[in-house]
């Protein structure tokens, strides 16, 4: 076995086609798209790497045939965000051997340490902003957009390195046919309007630029308490938010306002992993026409974040939100849905995630492992 740097074009391209390898008999694996992978590895494009450096490893065996891949990443965002000398791996994806594991996540952990790193967590897919977490419960069905999976020994070979949980993460998953949203959230949103004075309108896609502005300086405000939280550079949000207009509805991407003053958003998006799972990892030659047939029979939707900037909490606008997305969805024949991520410690949120009756059906976990010398 060899565990080697990946440099060369044709190396990166083995590294994104690897997964094909380990899920090729997984069908509820969702695959990627190869020229996104390109984009989002290459650091000409992906403008996180403007503040954080990635080395991509594969493991061989003898007769040159793929084994396992890894990300070892360092933040530096995360660093002056959080000071503390945390760096990550990500991206792993591994044949079931305990060996293949250990060396790869020891190349990860040695270069970790020749930047004076202290901590190794992970996976992160490449930031918290990204995909990220180990699947840990909730095997038995795809993952939504927008969120990872992985082969149920996954665990045991982080686990068995040493690895401990640092936190857990939860993916909540409820039906809603028309007229089964409880009566008590109805009342409740339509009180908290009238009683805090705030309006919920959807994303303009006429004035864009401005209202991701706008969200962008939500987003960063509401979450900077959050642990792991690491604030997104414009370039990185405008990056992103290009990305996902290519698959979202306006209707569904809603910011709350006070005086005309933008102090919470919600974005849910159409599950368009069901038509990502039906394209194999290419758009050509049929892709385009595949995208466009079944995009109109997507019959489900995430809620992937939502936020209100401290002093607007506790006035029930994230109720409202919740509430809002339903009534749209359900116009739209959506009548199912998952909310994730969640933190494991963010007790608020899962009780109002509760009440809306959906329940935890995926689990994901981050690991740490301590790089200091004994």
């Amino acid at each position: 076995m060899d565990v080697r740097e990946v440099l060369t074009p044709k190396e990166r391209d083995r590294f994104i086609r690897f997964p094909w390898k380990i899920y090729r008999v997984d069908r509820n694996w969702v695959p990627p798209l190869i020229l996104e992978r390109r984009d989002f590895l290459n650091a000409q494009k992906n403008p996180f790497f403007e503040h954080a450096v990635a080395k991509l490893f594969m493991a061989y065996d003898e007769a040159g045939q793929e084994l396992g891949r890894i990300a070892g990443i360092i933040n530096y965002n995360h660093i002056r965000t959080h000071k503390e000398k945390t760096g990550f791996f990500g991206l792993f994806e591994c044949v079931d051997d305990p060996d293949v594991a250990k060396s790869l996540l020891d190349a990860v952990a040695a270069f970790l340490r020749s930047d004076g790193m202290e901590t190794m967590r992970g996976p992160e897919n490449l930031s918290i902003n990204d995909d990220l977490g180990l699947l840990i419960e909730g095997f038995d069905t795809p993952p939504m957009i927008m969120m990872p999976h992985n082969p149920p020994y996954y665990r045991r070979l982080i686990e068995e390195n040493g690895f401990e949980k640092a936190m857990d993460l939860y993916a909540y998953y409820g039906e809603f046919k028309e007229g089964r949203i409880p009566q008590e959230v109805k009342r409740g949103a339509e009180i908290s309007m009238r009683r805090h004075r705030f309006t919920i309108r959807s994303l303009r896609m006429n004035d864009f630029a401005a209202d991701l502005e706008r969200i962008h300086a939500v987003y960063n405000s509401a979450w900077e308490d959050n642990w792991g939280a690491v604030p997104m550079t414009d370039r990185e949000f405008k990056h992103i938010a290009k990305d996902l207009k290519q698959v979202l509805d306006p209707d569904l991407c809603l910011i709350a306002e006070v005086d005309g003053e933008a102090v919470g958003f919600s974005l849910a998006l159409p599950d368009f992993n069901q038509v990502l799972a039906r394209l194999n990892g290419r758009l050509l030659p049929f892709g385009i026409l595949k995208i466009l047939y079944h995009k109109r029979k997507i019959g489900a939707l995430r809620i992937l974040t939502m936020g209100v900037i401290k002093k607007f909490r506790h006035r029930g606008i994230d109720s409202c939100f919740y509430y809002e997305t339903y009534q749209r969805a359900l116009k739209k024949g959506i009548w199912r849905g998952e909310m994730s991520w969640i933190l494991e410690n963010n007790v608020i949120m899962n009780r109002i995630v509760e009440g809306l009756g959906f329940k935890i059906y995926k689990r994901y976990r981050l690991y740490d492992l301590s790089l200091r010398s004994s």
